[in-house]
């Protein structure tokens, strides 16, 4: 189980704080606000998602991951773009809501296929 959270986290870590990294290094002008817009629209919502239904498997141990990745979301934005804009908190709270709404979801799938 260790071995899954560090993964978890390792993964977090790459795609909430290396991905907006590395879109404001290496991706200049009108591409790198497209990139953004991939990054806060699609690639952080879905991986919410899939946190979040990984974390449904095993609740009492993998409830903080959904909580770590919307930190981490938050940590990496306010470095890499503007520290203290409040757009992010919303932001971060609709991914820790998109995790926690799909961490609920697997636990009730479990329980209906297990019976």
């Amino acid at each position: 189980m260790k071995k899954n959270i560090i993964l978890w986290m390792a993964a977090s870590a790459v795609v909430m704080l290396a991905f907006p990294w590395l879109a404001v290094t290496f991706v200049k002008g009108d591409a790198g606000m497209a990139v953004c817009f991939l990054l806060f629209f699609a690639v952080n919502p879905l991986y919410s998602v899939l946190i979040g239904a990984f974390a449904g498997k095993d609740i009492r141990h993998l409830w903080s991951l959904p909580v770590i990745s919307a930190v981490l979301f938050l940590i990496g934005t306010w470095i890499f773009f503007d520290m203290g804009e409040t757009a992010f908190i919303l932001y971060a709270a609709v991914y820790l809501a998109l995790g926690i709404a799909a961490m609920l979801i697997s636990i009730l799938i479990r329980k209906k296929t297990q019976k």
